[in-house]
């Protein structure tokens, strides 16, 4: 990852989210300042991301499908820091680069559910992976939840951080865990 490129993006970025999208951003103050995070929340658009980068100063590496680092995308993906991710077998290579990132104190930001949720559901079920990284390397997990539509010029999109979570040993219990955070503030959100 190149900091020098993602500084200097990220402010376009916060600019283009603030004036096309207006997004309402709670509980920014859970995302500790310093040291290792996993941000760990639904997924709704391919804007999710850049919602995230302009609700924070800290880089976030992305987990995030390995189409994304083919072609004319990969330099730009790549400055960006994304841990791409072959959704089409186990990929074993992910979480020691995601343990990587947290080991030098960086922040790692994780949609456990895969893919878009397109379900009638809240949330889909949640993959371990969070969950097992946060637990392998001892830090916490910020849940989030994003709320409403991308729809240009007008308000409505909502993320809301909620308090870090440690995660015990147990991840099967601490996985439910997680989901039912994000499940409880995207309810609480949706019926305002």
């Amino acid at each position: 990852m190149d900091p020098l490129f993602y500084k200097l993006v990220r402010p376009l970025l916060f600019l283009f989210m603030k004036v096309v999208y207006r997004p309402t951003i709670l509980g920014r103050e859970h995302i500790p300042t310093k040291g290792p995070v996993v941000l760990a929340g639904n997924h709704t658009n391919n804007f999710d991301c850049l919602l995230l980068i302009a609700s924070t100063k800290r880089c976030i590496h992305f987990l995030a499908k390995d189409s994304l680092y083919k072609g004319w995308k990969k330099p730009i993906f790549k400055h960006m820091g994304i841990i791409p991710v072959n959704r089409k077998i186990h990929d074993k290579s992910v979480i020691p680069k995601a343990k990587e990132v947290l080991s030098t104190q960086g922040v790692v930001g994780i949609f456990p559910e895969g893919t878009f949720n397109q379900t009638d559901d809240i949330v889909m079920p949640f993959k371990i992976g969070a969950v097992k990284i946060s637990s392998e390397i001892g830090c916490p997990i910020v849940p989030f939840a994003i709320v409403g539509k991308y729809q240009p010029f007008k308000k409505g999109l909502l993320i809301s951080f909620g308090r870090p979570m440690d995660i015990g040993d147990d991840l099967e219990k601490e996985n439910k865990r997680l989901m039912d955070e994000v499940s409880k503030h995207i309810i609480k959100y949706k019926e305002k």
